[in-house]
C-alpha cells in the first residue's frame, strides 16, 4: 500500500476511535463518574483513547497529518438499553473491519496494532453486552441525567470551557504525534494533554450532571510545522486560560458550586505550572 493511502486509511480509523471516545465519555459523565455504569463507560473511553493514540503515532511516523474530525457514531438514544445495544453493534463491526485491514499491510508493527484494535473491540462489545444484561427493567427503560436546573448563561460558560480545553488537548496531541522524534518534547506535551483532559472533565461533568449532553466540538487545530511555533502558541493559550479562570472564580454562580471552585483552584495552579514548563521548553527553539 502506498504511504498516502495508508495514512488515509489510518485517519479513517482514527476518526472512528475518536467518535467512540466522545460517545462513551459523554454517556459516562451523564450517568455520573461515581456510578458503576458511568465509571465503566469512562474507563472504556480511556481505552479508546489508547486506540486513537496508537493510530496517531503511526500517522505521525509516516509523515501524515492526523484528522481530528470524529466520525459519526450511530446510536439509538431512546433508552439505556438501546444505547448499549448500539455500542455492542458498533464495536462488533470494528472486528472484521480491522482484521480485514491487516491483510493489506506489510509492516509488522502496524499489522499488530490493527489486530489489537480488533480484539480489544471484541472485548468492548462483550463488556457492553454484560452491562446491558445486568440492567434492571427500570434502568434499561430509563435514560441518564435529570431535568436541567442550571442557568443557561452558566451552562454556556461551562460549554465554552469544554470546547477550549478540548481544542487545546487535541492541539497538544497533534504536537506530540508530529514531533515525536524529539522524544522529550513529544512525551512532555502528551503529559500536558492528559492534564487538559482532566481539566475538561471539571467543566463537562457539571453540564452532564444537569441533564445536558456536553458538546465535544473542537475549535480550529493549527497545523504548525515548527516545534517552536507550536510551543509559543501553547504558552499563549494556557496564559489566557489562567487569566480567564481567575476571573471566573469570582462569578456569583460559580461560587454557588464548591466542587467547581475547588477544581478551578486546581486548574489555575496546573496552568501556572504548565506555562512555566512551556517557557523553558521554548527557549532556543
Amino acid at each position: 500500500m502506498e504511504n498516502q493511502a495508508l495514512i488515509d486509511m489510518l485517519n479513517r480509523d482514527l476518526a472512528d476511535e475518536h467518535a467512540a471516545i466522545i460517545r462513551y465519555l459523554v454517556h459516562g459523565y451523564m450517568e455520573g463518574e461515581d456510578t458503576p455504569l458511568g465509571a465503566s463507560l469512562i474507563s472504556i473511553s480511556r481505552e479508546e483513547m489508547w486506540h486513537m493514540h496508537w493510530l496517531g503515532m503511526i500517522i505521525g511516523e509516516l509523515g501524515g497529518e492526523p484528522n481530528f474530525a470524529p466520525a459519526p457514531y450511530p446510536y439509538d438514544p431512546t433508552s439505556r438499553a438501546t444505547m448499549l445495544r448500539s455500542y455492542v453493534e458498533y464495536e462488533e463491526k470494528l472486528i472484521p473491519h480491522y482484521n480485514g485491514e491487516t491483510d493489506t499491510i506489510d509492516n509488522s508493527h502496524i499489522k499488530r496494532v490493527l489486530q489489537r484494535e480488533a480484539w480489544e473491540s471484541a472485548i468492548h462489545a462483550r463488556k457492553f453486552q454484560r452491562k446491558l444484561d445486568k440492567l434492571s427493567p427500570e434502568e434499561a427503560a430509563g435514560l441518564p441525567g435529570e431535568e436541567s436546573e442550571l442557568p443557561k448563561e452558566f451552562l454556556d460558560i461551562l460549554q465554552s470551557e469544554v470546547t477550549g480545553k478540548y481544542t487545546e488537548m487535541l492541539q497538544h496531541i497533534r504536537t506530540s504525534w508530529l514531533f515525536q522524534k524529539d522524544e522529550n518534547i513529544g512525551w512532555k506535551i502528551m503529559d500536558q494533554a492528559m492534564e487538559k483532559m482532566k481539566q475538561l472533565a471539571h467543566f463537562a461533568e457539571p453540564i452532564a450532571e444537569d441533564g445536558v449532553s456536553p458538546k465535544f466540538k473542537p475549535g480550529q487545530i493549527e497545523k504548525n510545522q515548527a516545534i517552536g511555533i507550536a510551543l509559543k502558541r501553547a504558552l499563549e493559550d494556557v496564559q489566557a486560560d489562567s487569566d480567564r479562570h481567575i476571573l471566573l472564580k469570582e462569578d456569583s454562580e460559580v461560587k454557588r458550586h464548591s466542587g467547581l471552585v475547588i477544581n478551578l483552584d486546581l486548574t489555575i495552579k496546573q496552568e501556572e505550572y504548565q506555562a512555566a514548563e512551556l517557557k523553558d521548553w521554548g527557549k532556543d527553539r
